[in-house]
């Protein structure tokens, strides 16, 4: 990878430039790690932003969490029978209840495992 450089003052400032080669969308858990990239690993963070690599990470992260997401639901969903289709027509309230304490278990089991890990 060559970087060409723009004389600013005193300094010279690599022009960089990004490539579109997103293969997916970002989505909050990407934006999530994203975040945490920027202000908790500044020198991973520039490195995926030189090698052109930070696209390819994010989207990455914004599936693996959304699968893992949807396996943890459905997994809730088959060991809990008060999720079962009969009880969310009888009490949908509870339902919903329980969906959403499921949903976010789920999602802060995502956090600490996808998007603040540690080891990058």
């Amino acid at each position: 990878m060559e970087l060409k450089y723009t004389r600013t003052g005193d300094y010279e400032l690599p022009n960089l430039i990004l490539n579109d080669n997103k293969k997916g969308t970002i989505n909050k858990y990407g934006m999530l790690r994203l975040n945490y990239l920027k202000h908790h690993k500044k020198s991973h963070y520039t490195t995926l932003l030189m090698k052109d690599e930070l696209t390819n990470h994010l989207v990455s992260v914004s599936k693996d969490a959304e699968t893992l997401l949807n396996n943890l639901i459905e997994s809730y969903k088959k060991r809990d029978k008060k999720l079962s289709e009969k009880n969310k027509e009888i009490n949908q309230l509870e339902w919903v209840k329980l969906m959403n304490n499921y949903k976010k278990t789920a999602e802060e089991i995502i956090l600490k495992e996808l998007i603040y890990i540690e080891n990058v």
